[in-house]
């Protein structure tokens, strides 16, 4: 149980930090053109949102790294796409995007996925 929140607790940090990221790039702006994309990419790489993912990333790495040394890769793994879910959710509550029916189906079905994926080593 401790390893599945861990697990749990790694893959909120992910999304996380790709909210921090998404957050980042609507500040610095979107990128048109491969001539846009240096100096947008500077400002990114300056963003404190950014840094902050990118720091949450190197944090989720040592993590994922205690994971791995605890728990089957093949159990492990496609537990991730649990922050498939989550990422959802949040860009829902924190962008206000919209989510249509068919997503949220795709989501419950990821859910089951999960479920019986954790089954498989009960």
């Amino acid at each position: 149980m401790k390893d599945f929140l861990l697990l749990f607790f790694n893959v909120l940090l992910t999304v996380i930090g790709q909210i921090l990221f998404k957050h980042g790039m609507n500040t610095v702006g979107r990128i048109n053109s491969l001539r846009d994309a240096m100096d947008k990419l500077v400002q990114a790489f300056l963003n404190p949102y950014i840094l902050s993912g990118i720091a949450i990333y190197g944090f989720t790495t040592l993590v994922w790294l205690i994971i791995l040394s605890r728990v089957k890769l093949s159990i492990a793994y496609p537990m991730l796409s649990s922050g498939y879910v989550l990422s959802i959710l949040f860009s829902w509550m924190v962008f206000k995007e919209s989510v249509p029916k068919i997503r949220i189906i795709g989501a419950l079905i990821i859910c089951i996925g999960v479920y019986l994926v954790a089954q498989g080593e009960s």
